[in-house]
């Protein structure tokens, strides 16, 4: 099982990003591809023409850490994009097999009790865990609270993709719906390029981009990301627009899983929202 059809789209993707003008190249006339040719990355990244059409074709098996960072600075790629070339290259060798993530079944999963203890501690903000598969594997009160609409539809399987692109009431909780879809399919590019033998990351690509075009779409595009910290807005069905800082904290102690923290800007709305929807989270409890 390789992944050379992934190494392949990834790279020929990457060179069609770029105008010749992006690379200080001549534009000149009659050009039949959109961004740059072969031979022009070829040159700026001082090869041969035929290597590295041999690299493009998906061959990474073996090719030194200096020709990659050769390709990436040719390919103007971006700190995740850089990170996600090395992890095909690796995957290609299987020079990752020790460095592949464990959690390939989150039904066998449960959270250590001072990750518990860690979660409950957290009474102001959503916190919750996550694999690279999008799935929800634990959360604090208040981020199942936040996260009730994923939760209410079984079909969700409490995973983050499937209620992205397959439930209809994504679409009110994330008022930046495209850009909550770019950045979900991102995250599940990173984590294929992480580990292309988990088979339940496979499963659920094919799942949802059999039933979702959009989905399709933004996996063909090959785009990957950092998903470290940032700002979002949601539109939640109890206490209304929400704009939150969210931190992601890879868990040392559980390799191929993050925690991640959304909080607001104290005094702002948004915080006041966190504290209505944790009472309205408290008194559910209590029933």
């Amino acid at each position: 099982m390789g992944n050379r059809e992934d190494v392949r789209e990834f790279l020929t993707s990457r060179r069609a990003k770029i105008t010749p003008e992006q690379a200080g190249l001549p534009s000149g006339a009659r050009r039949r591809v959109p961004g740059l040719r072969r031979s022009e990355v070829a040159a700026l990244a001082d090869m041969s023409v035929e290597y590295y059409a041999k690299l493009e074709r998906g061959s990474l098996a073996g090719v030194s850490p200096t020709v990659l960072e050769a390709v990436a600075r040719a390919l103007r790629l971006d700190d995740a994009e850089r990170a996600h070339l090395l992890r095909l290259a690796q995957a290609a060798d299987g020079s990752d097999a020790l460095a592949r993530t464990r959690h390939r079944s989150t039904r066998q999963w449960t959270p250590h009790r001072s990750l518990r203890w860690t979660l409950d501690a957290i009474t102001a903000a959503p916190a919750f865990v996550r694999n690279g598969r999008m799935d929800l594997l634990a959360a604090n009160p208040l981020g199942h609270a936040f996260y009730s609409d994923v939760h209410a539809s079984p079909d969700n399987r409490a995973n983050l993709a499937r209620f992205q692109f397959l439930d209809p009431a994504a679409r009110r909780f994330y008022p930046d719906w495209d850009r909550a879809a770019d950045i979900t399919v991102a995250i599940l590019r990173t984590e294929a390029g992480r580990d292309p033998y988990d088979r339940g990351l496979h499963d659920l690509v094919g799942e949802v981009a059999t039933r979702s075009d959009e989905f399709r779409t933004r996996w063909g595009a090959h785009d990957v990301r950092h998903h470290g910290t940032g700002t979002k807005r949601f539109r939640h069905r109890i206490v209304g627009e929400l704009t939150l800082a969210y931190e992601g904290l890879e868990l040392a102690a559980e390799p191929g899983l993050t925690l991640t923290v959304y909080t607001a800007e104290p005094g702002s709305s948004s915080e006041e929202g966190l504290r209505l929807l944790a009472s309205w989270a408290a008194t559910r409890s209590g029933q």
